[in-house]
């Protein structure tokens, strides 16, 4: 084991960590928003709404990532009405097609495990609701929401390790995340094992801290 390798790659892999850490708090907290609304869809009444939102939720979980951030960073950007759109200042950058791609992708998965959550609810407390005069929103506010979320949570702290895993596939959008930075220095001194171990362990390291709290 090349310990030097590993202890000078050290600063550069920290501030690629900052880079990943980034990456995940802005799919997750954007991801959180479209789940939730996408959950609620989901609940809804109106077979139209309610396939539209099972529709998304499909495509995106029966697709692979590595597929999704293709399509939006290279895939859009042949679009002629994209590049002279508005759109263009966001999508031509490959940090922010990474975080939509990752946004939406981690939405679906969290609309399925909100949706789980809301639907879990004990009929009692929704009768209850109803017969001291709340309605559907207040009810939806005041119990369905928290108590979902609630028992969602579990689910959703597997699903924050699952984002935390897929980042590393914005490397290949040329983003010097943790992985695109491990790539770089194993293509400079050919010593794979030593920079994907020490990775691997941040990776690791995060992992732990998510299942902490």
């Amino acid at each position: 084991m090349d310990f030097e390798l590993m202890i000078n790659s050290f600063p550069k892999l920290l501030n690629a960590t900052v880079v990943t850490l980034k990456l995940l708090s802005a799919s997750l907290f954007f991801g959180l928003f479209i789940g939730l609304l996408f959950a609620v869809l989901r609940l809804n009444k109106n077979p139209i709404i309610n396939k539209f939102a099972y529709g998304y939720s499909y495509v995106f979980r029966g697709t692979p990532l590595f597929v999704q951030i293709f399509i939006i960073y290279f895939g859009l950007a042949q679009l002629e009405f994209i590049r002279e759109s508005i759109l263009w200042i966001v999508l031509k950058k490959p940090y922010w097609c990474a975080i939509i791609a990752f946004a939406l992708n981690t939405g679906a998965y969290t609309s399925e495990i909100f949706r789980s959550g809301f639907e879990k609810i004990d009929k009692n407390l929704l009768e209850a609701a109803n017969s001291l005069g709340l309605n559907k929103l207040k009810t939806f506010l005041v119990i369905t929401l928290p108590i979902g979320i609630k028992r969602s949570i579990p689910a959703y702290g597997n699903e924050m390790i699952l984002m935390l895993k897929g980042t590393s596939l914005a490397s290949t959008v040329t983003l010097l995340d943790l992985t695109g930075t491990a790539k770089y220095i194993i293509s400079t001194h050919f010593n794979p094992v030593e920079v994907f171990v020490f990775v691997g362990s941040i990776y690791l390291f995060f992992t732990f801290l998510i299942h902490t709290f």
